[in-house]
């Protein structure tokens, strides 16, 4: 937000010692942060006010001219020039060499110099607007026009700033430090408080007399828990004309484009106050002024042209045949003040700062008046902004009659009111505190303070009533901020050095962050808690045991997730667009519909919070993906120091495909699950042309043990041997059987999986199951006739109890 130091002296009589290095520090220590402070008349240094002697036409250019120009020195300047509008006797403004302007209005500045042109020396550059940032003041109606400030009646020679009345100061502040003061967003509100900190005199708003009887103008409020308070002035005998330089002057430097008198006021009044206005021409009001929620189907086209699809929940000024406005943000383009305009209904109102914000974001509007309303400003201020708009109509518009009054107020704002024990101040803040010097702090804020026995009862005034002000905390920081952070002693806190705590369970979900991204090359990602319906469905979730937000980003995205399942099937569709196989997973958080009471307020209901692990393996072949993703699982523990996973078929994830499935175990029950995503969720998320398999399990069943549970195996003294077989068994055997069987061999010491075939050569229903075998003596070096005996013995066993055909070996 931008401010003019000239309009808040105005208000307020600041130390006439005081520098704006001063203030900006002193603003930013006490109240709000100045980001940047800009001295107009810099920004146009080197530019003079010149008048025009003679124009000569140019002997080489036909659109060049040749002009003398009193720039105020001993000796008239020569310029050359391009400008249609060029005439003696004119005041125009002038950049002298060093000067620094945009060529055309456009590009970085250059400096002037010196310079021929088509041979004819030129000394400066009469300039147009946009050539030195003030087209928005002087716009120009043809290309090549040159400004005209004839009617300023300025000096030559006398400095740009001076002639336009541009020595202004302009602090520019940042939005953020402003959230929770609505009381600033205003020159009033921040005249308000420098006179508080510097202790200076400030200016009452101006009063003005309005008549009591409502002639023909009637306001009826059909939602006041949306519209606390809606007044509004008819004027009769306006006329759209330009506003007086002074007026555009005034709300240009501070960001706000001029753009008519009428319309222009209704700015001044907002920037003055921080209160938004809106006009109506009174021609196009149809009946009486309602606010309420609009209806079904109902469409409102905006001052910018756009056309709005109002929803129920959507608060809107409306006549009696339709919406004209939407309350609180921007003004209908059909009904506001238009060119022909002259009668209009003045609106001073209050609206809720909550309605206002999920419109303007439903929408996507920000407008100077949505920014107002939603940091909560008090219905009170109306007032003010009443009579500072009736008097500038009055002003500027001497014909003008007030022929309708109207002001409707079913909920008047209540002043806040804390109980603070002095004690408690002057505990918080380290200094012993009088109560006379806290009362002197809150009376130059505002406050209304009683003292008795020791505790101070505090009445916050309107501006602060809105949330602002509401615990003992509240009336400490006021307290501590006027007397200055800097100015208390710096009391070091106590430290205590204790041992640290083991941590176990945010080790291991370290650890399992380590493992997975290390050594099994997976990405970890972050996604939002909140889910969008579309990967909801793929993942074939109950939304009945889903947290539903009260302010979603989105309709589509309502829904606090319950599993990392959705979330990760979005990962994969937003990664394939650059990738054909990765790996990813994330461990975070997933919201349950069961609600436990908080430890620091019983009566608060919070929902229940788990944490999850997912992982998500892309690529072209869904059986190799599936075994890379179980081993993953598998050999976790060794890692993270727990206990083993298991693996079952118990009960299917609705997501997974029909085969390609299993449950997680631990300690013998499912905490997840791992599965090949079906054809339907893939179609459903938009997965295309690649296999995913996802897993998920609960992080929170799981256990980290004290230390590592290792063994000692010696290394063996003989040489081992490796040998590999190629097994053909029926579908139904799993690997979990096959690595059991050979595992009981004599001497076997390893079994590794090697491949897996399927095809016409292994027959119908079967499949080859390739292994690597493993044998080890310790009673010396393996002959051949052994390792045959043991290969004979593995074919056996593999044959009898599991129906394996041997193809070769």
């Amino acid at each position: 937000m931008k401010l003019s130091l000239n309009w808040i002296k105005k208000y307020v009589d600041l130390p006439e010692d005081l520098t704006m290095e001063k203030l900006a520090y002193d603003l930013t220590m006490c109240t709000v942060e100045v980001e940047e402070v800009t001295d107009l008349s810099e920004s146009l240094g080197g530019l003079a006010v010149g008048k025009i002697i003679t124009v000569e036409p140019h002997p080489d250019a036909d659109k060049l001219r040749i002009c003398t120009v009193d720039v105020g020195d001993m000796v008239p300047s020569t310029i050359v020039c391009g400008g249609i509008n060029l005439a003696p006797g004119q005041l125009t403004i002038v950049g002298k060499p060093g000067a620094m302007v945009r060529w055309h209005g456009a590009g970085d500045p250059v400096e002037i110099k010196p310079a021929k042109l088509r041979g004819v020396m030129s000394y400066g550059m009469i300039c147009s607007s946009g050539e030195i940032g003030l087209e928005e003041l002087f716009p120009v109606s043809r290309e090549a026009e040159i400004m005209d400030i004839t009617e300023f009646a300025a000096e030559p020679g006398s400095s740009a700033a001076d002639a336009l009345g541009l020595n202004d100061i302009i602090l520019e502040i940042d939005n953020k430090s402003l959230t929770n003061r609505p009381d600033l967003w205003g020159h009033y509100g921040m005249a308000r408080e420098l006179a508080a900190i510097y202790g200076c005199r400030l200016m009452p708003l101006e009063k003005a007399s309005i008549p009591e009887y409502s002639g023909d103008l009637s306001v009826v409020i059909e939602a006041p828990d949306r519209c606390p308070r809606y007044a509004a002035v008819t004027f009769k005998n306006i006329k759209n004309i330009p506003s007086p330089f002074e007026l555009k002057s005034m709300i240009w430097r501070v960001g706000m484009r001029p753009i008519n008198l009428p319309v222009d006021i209704t700015n001044y009044v907002m920037l003055a106050t921080g209160q938004p206005t809106h006009g109506f021409d009174k021609n196009h009001i149809k009946g009486s002024i309602h606010i309420r929620t609009a209806r079904e189907d109902e469409k409102l086209e905006l001052l910018d042209g756009e056309i709005l699809d109002l929803t129920v929940s959507d608060l809107v000024i409306a006549d009696e045949k339709s919406p004209v406005a939407l309350a609180g943000i921007m003004g209908g383009k059909l009904d506001s003040i238009l060119d022909d305009t002259e009668e209009i209904i003045l609106e001073v109102a209050n609206f809720t700062a909550m309605g206002v914000r999920r419109t303007a974001q439903r929408f996507d509007i920000r407008t100077e008046a949505s920014s107002r309303f939603e940091k909560s400003i008090e219905p009170q201020r109306v007032d003010g902004a009443l009579a500072v708009a009736v008097n500038m109509f009055k002003e500027y518009f001497p014909e003008s009659e007030i022929t309708g009054f109207a002001d409707e107020y079913p909920l008047p704002l209540k002043n806040s009111e804390v109980e603070v024990p002095l004690s408690f101040l002057s505990r918080r803040l380290g200094k012993d505190l009088t109560a006379e010097e806290v009362i002197m702090i809150l009376d130059n804020l505002g406050f209304k303070t009683a003292v008795k026995e020791g505790i101070l009862h505090v009445t916050a005034p309107s501006w602060r009533s809105t949330g602002d002000i509401s615990l003992p905390d509240d009336i400490l920081e006021e307290v501590a901020r006027l007397m200055g952070y800097e100015n208390f002693d710096l009391i070091p806190p106590a430290v205590i050095l204790e041992k640290p705590i083991n941590q176990r369970t945010v080790e291991m979900e370290r650890s399992i962050r380590e493992y997975l991204a290390f050594r099994c090359g997976m990405q970890e990602i972050f996604t939002y808690p909140w889910t969008e319906d579309e990967y909801i469905e793929a993942s074939c979730l109950d939304t009945k045991e889903m947290l539903s937000l009260s302010t979603p980003p989105s309709p589509e995205e309502s829904r606090l997730r319950s599993s990392l399942i959705p979330g990760m099937m979005k990962g994969v569709f937003t990664n394939l667009r650059y990738f054909d196989s990765f790996r990813i997973f994330e461990l975070t958080q997933v919201f349950a519909d069961k609600n436990y009471h908080s430890i620091n307020d019983p009566a608060e209901k919070l929902p229940e919070m788990a944490r999850h692990l997912a992982g998500a393996f892309v690529g072209t072949d869904p059986r190799l993906l599936f075994r890379q993703a179980k081993g993953v699982l598998e050999h976790m523990h060794r890692a993270v120091h727990m206990e083993a996973l298991g693996f079952e078929q118990m009960t299917k994830p609705q997501w997974a495909d029909d085969k390609l499935w299993l449950n997680v175990m631990y300690d013998e029950k499912p905490i997840g699950s791992i599965g090949l995503i079906s054809l339907k969720s893939a179609r459903r998320a938009g997965i295309k042309r690649s296999m995913t398999v996802l897993f998920e399990i609960d992080v929170e069943i799981l256990h980290p043990l004290a230390s590592r549970q290792n063994r000692y195996t010696r290394l063996p003294e003989y040489p081992c041997v490796d040998f590999d077989l190629s097994v053909v068994f029926d579908e139904k055997v799993t690997w979990a059987e096959i690595y059991e069987t050979a595992s009981k061999v004599e001497l076997v010491r390893e079994v590794r999986f090697i491949d897996e075939y399927r095809g016409q050569q292994a027959g119908e229903g079967k499949k080859s199951v390739s292994f690597r075998i493993r044998i080890c003596s310790d009673e010396g070096t393996l002959n051949s006739e052994k390792i045959e005996m043991i290969t004979r013995q593995m074919i056996k066993k593999m044959s009898k109890k599991l129906g394996g055909d041997v193809r070769g070996a």
